[in-house]
């Protein structure tokens, strides 16, 4: 089975040295293309982090929302699930400035825009045979706002979790699919949630 797994938080840059980006690490992603590779399963990494990627995976790097768009809209076809655990920034500037922006006393306005919705494209265009998976960081109503994601972007299964998991090693995560019940992985390493989640998209 072929895993193509998305990681990190993009990076959209302002000037040719600032960028607006997200406290996510990558530990999650990192974690399942390893626990897939260690099931024998083929993986495909699209990664935002600056951590090492496992032995064994296809790597592809990125920075921006658009080119982690770009590397899953190539490389979507060729996989049996999509899970994108990355973090990708939902605006960037209209205009990304060709020079650095110089220090003044003056207030400075940035623009922004919506980045395009990568996981709700995957679920329009997925296949019958595949299945497309997504991750749901929310702060308060934590089950109602999964779902939501999971019903309205047509996803075959959505773990939801709390700004508690950005940067940690262990995180309580609820996994939700359209025929299933909630099913709860309190206070779990990030490694045991990845081998959860590989061995669940693989029974």
């Amino acid at each position: 089975m072929h895993f193509l797994i998305t990681a990190g938080g993009t990076r959209e840059y302002i000037d040719l040295v600032r960028f607006i980006s997200n406290a996510s690490s990558g530990k999650m992603g990192y974690a399942l293309a390893l626990a897939a590779i260690k099931a024998g399963h083929k993986v495909t990494l699209i990664s935002a982090s600056d951590l090492q990627p496992p032995v064994g995976v296809y790597f592809v790097a990125v920075d921006s929302a658009a080119e982690m768009f770009t590397a899953v809209k190539r490389l979507f076809t060729k996989c049996d699930r999509l899970i994108m655990a990355a973090a990708v920034a939902d605006y960037t500037p209209v205009k990304k400035l060709k020079i650095k922006i110089q220090k003044s006393n003056k207030n400075l306005a940035i623009k922004l825009k919506p980045t395009t919705d990568i996981l709700k494209w995957a679920g329009r265009h997925k296949r019958k045979s595949q299945t497309v998976v997504g991750f749901a960081l929310e702060d308060k109503a934590v089950r109602t706002g999964a779902e939501k994601k999971l019903r309205e972007k047509n996803l075959d299964m959505i773990i939801a979790n709390t700004p508690a998991a950005v940067n940690s090693d262990v995180a309580s995560v609820q996994i939700k699919t359209p025929d299933r019940k909630w099913l709860k992985l309190p206070h779990a390493t990030k490694t045991q949630i990845a081998k959860k989640i590989i061995d669940l998209l693989t029974c």
